[in-house]
């Protein structure tokens, strides 16, 4: 009899035990389920990066408005403009407005434009650029030229990306088709790096910019996003990081080509 109640009391001190740690166990889990949503819960929302804003807007502002015209008059033409087509399938766009022959002639003053490159959140903010050089400064004359650049491949972007680069140097040039659709246009044409068009006179159409010299233009930079923003920086960010004023330009973009990277 007395064996028989020690075994029961030891059966009754082991049952004990294990029922402890499976409760202690089960309350450690509790806790920390309740410790990982509690840190799922106070986990911080992702801090939108930082608007760009420089000292002078004036000159930026008043770029991306002629850019944005020119494209504006091209496009809605389309019998005599860019292809649609064409146009989405361009990775980047430069618009060089109201460039004159004094533009092409070393000490000149040059000619300003605007760029923007497709993001997957739509076009960039806009970056500014200038164009200098060439033996097109002998055809064009005194008359005003307006040009427009559309960067076709990964290429031609990594050219547009360097400190400057040169029209059939280091990036391939061709004069590009004009009209509704460039479904006629050979191969060899979306091989090239840009294609280039070019307005005089009212006339459109396609011109090879060979041997013109296409850097970023540091004043309208800094002026518009601030000391040390560099085009590269510009043309990967979000147009929305842009001052608003100069935003007028990638918003014409997406009315004719709203295709992301």
């Amino acid at each position: 009899m007395g064996k028989k109640l020690v075994s029961f009391w030891i059966a009754m001190i082991c049952f004990g035990a294990v029922s402890v740690l499976t409760i202690s166990s089960q309350t450690k889990k509790s806790s920390k389920t309740k410790t990982n949503t509690t840190m799922e819960a106070a986990a911080p929302t992702p801090t939108p990066e930082p608007p760009f804003r420089g000292p002078k807007i004036k000159e930026g502002q008043s770029q991306a408005n002629k850019a944005s015209k020119v494209l504006g008059e091209i496009m809605g033409a389309p019998d005599k403009g860019i292809p649609t087509d064409l146009l989405d399938k361009a990775e980047c766009v430069l618009v060089f407005p109201a460039v004159v022959k004094a533009g092409f002639i070393v000490g000149g003053q040059g000619g300003r434009g605007v760029a923007s490159c497709r993001l997957a959140s739509g076009w960039s903010a806009p970056a500014f650029f200038e164009i200098k050089g060439g033996s097109v400064g002998l055809q064009i004359g005194g008359a005003s030229t307006d040009f427009i650049l559309l960067i076709m491949n990964e290429k031609g972007m990594k050219s547009l990306l360097s400190d400057k680069f040169e029209l059939g140097g280091e990036a391939s040039v061709a004069a590009g088709p004009v009209g509704r659709s460039a479904s006629g246009t050979t191969d060899a044409k979306f091989d090239t790096e840009i294609l280039s068009y070019s307005r005089s006179k009212g006339l459109f159409g396609g011109l090879a910019l060979k041997g013109s010299v296409i850097s970023p233009e540091k004043s309208d930079m800094e002026g518009t996003y601030g000391k040390g923003i560099t085009a590269e920086t510009i043309l990967a960010a979000n147009q929305k990081r842009a001052p608003a004023e100069v935003q007028v330009f990638p918003n014409s973009l997406r009315q004719y080509s709203s295709r992301t990277k």
